[in-house]
């Protein structure tokens, strides 16, 4: 089941340049900061209440996030939406006519695993479903956090 938001995702080019933006500016604080192999990017993290805003930057210029940013420069990149049961919730969507990007979870930061709804299933918005605790039947290999 669906349970909050996890976070917003803003694309940067430059992670540096926006996480001082955003903490000096903005009065937000960095908790976490990760390579996430898997997705090819660089996360930090940035909490707001329940919630928190993810700074991404792609990964030696390589990957979706460096697509994304080709095409349309830095900004909004995607919703993600906590999941208690990232496979009950993605049987119960593809019921319901969603597409995924990929049929299985992926290794995602702070060791979860992700799906992403294809955004052409959702007015345009790319969302993105996380668990944070696996499930026995799925244990991703994730590489090690980088702390600030």
């Amino acid at each position: 089941m669906i349970t909050g938001l996890d976070h917003i995702a803003i694309a940067v080019s430059d992670i540096e340049v926006a996480i001082k933006r955003f903490c000096d500016d903005l009065g937000l604080s960095l908790t976490h900061k990760e390579h996430v192999q898997s997705a090819q990017t660089i996360t930090a993290f940035l909490p707001i209440e329940q919630s928190a805003i993810e700074l991404i930057q792609p990964d030696a210029g390589q990957g979706p996030v460096q697509t994304f940013i080709d095409k349309r420069g830095g900004g909004l990149h995607h919703l993600c939406f906590r999941s208690d049961n990232i496979i009950e919730d993605r049987d119960r969507l593809k019921e319901r006519g969603y597409q995924f990007i990929d049929d299985e979870p992926k290794p995602g930061a702070h060791n979860s695993l992700v799906l992403w709804i294809h955004p052409k299933c959702t007015e345009g918005v790319l969302i993105e479903l996380a668990q944070h605790s696996a499930q026995p039947s799925v244990q991703p290999s994730v590489q090690p956090s980088v702390q600030p």
